[in-house]
Order: C-alpha cells, then sequence, then structure tokens
C-alpha cells in the first residue's frame, strides 16, 4: 500500500499525493519514509522532500514545520513549500534582495520594527535561499552568491 502525502501551508494546500517513498528534512537529519513506518512526529527544517513514486521522482523546497507519520499517511505543516519546477530563480533572488534590505533597516533601528516583522523577513530569505539551492542542485545550475 502506498504512502499518502499532504504538505500544507498557512496559505494552501500545496501538495497531495501518493507515493512509494518519501525523503523529509528533520531535525535529526534527512528520513526516508516507508509505508509501514512506525509512528512519528518531528520537526521539518528547512530543505528538500523528496517524493518517490515508482520511475517518478517530485521535489518541493520546504521551509520549517512539523511532520507527522501515522499509518501510511505524512502529514506536513510547513511555513512555505513549493514544487522544484515552479521556482523561478529570478523572482526568489529579487525577494531575497529586497528582504535582506528590509532586514538591515529593521536591525539599525531595532526598537522601532515589530519583532513579527523582523521573523517573517529571515523566513523570506531562509525560504529564498533554499529554493535556490534546489532549483540549482537539479537543473544543473550553478548556486550563485
Amino acid at each position: 500500500m502506498p504512502l499518502t502525502i499532504e504538505i500544507v501551508t498557512p496559505e494552501k494546500t500545496a501538495y497531495t499525493g501518493s507515493a512509494d517513498a518519501v525523503t523529509v528534512p528533520t531535525d535529526s537529519g534527512e528520513i526516508q519514509l516507508l509505508p509501514g513506518h512506525i509512528p512519528l512526529i518531528t520537526l521539518v527544517v528547512p530543505g528538500e522532500i523528496v517524493v518517490n513514486n515508482g520511475a517518478a521522482v517530485e521535489r518541493l523546497a520546504v521551509d520549517k514545520g512539523f511532520a507527522r507519520i501515522l499509518g501510511n499517511t505524512v502529514s506536513i505543516i510547513t511555513q512555505a513549500a513549493i514544487d522544484e519546477k515552479t521556482i523561478d530563480l529570478h523572482a526568489v533572488t529579487d525577494a531575497q534582495q529586497r528582504a535582506e534590505k528590509a532586514l538591515a533597516a529593521a536591525r539599525k533601528s531595532a526598537g522601532e520594527f515589530d519583532p513579527a516583522e523582523v521573523e517573517k523577513l529571515e523566513q523570506i530569505i531562509r525560504f529564498a535561499v533554499v529554493q535556490r539551492l534546489v532549483k540549482g542542485r537539479h537543473a544543473g545550475e550553478a548556486f550563485e552568491d
């Protein structure tokens, strides 16, 4: 029996499907989940989720979150997720640069910025880096600083 996978962000359901195996980046390292895996709840760290279904492989960039494995169901709740095929490197780089500038301004005037806004800027930067790494790794493109 295949795994049922659901990846959810605050904005949408980023992925649903079935798979023979899924690899998830966790705070303890990457884990590969197969049908019949023991029940588990773990922290997800920013990185790449790899969904294997026969010869087909799908890759998603994800931000931090949580994963719950129960029976043959893998549920991942994350701050952000995107399919590797839809990542636009130019848009990601532009968003990262804007967030870095805003974060630098926030740090210069620490008393005037909302901590939630600073966290959001850090999340944008973190997720942009993950997207660039995932897209570059599998598109044969060099990672640019």
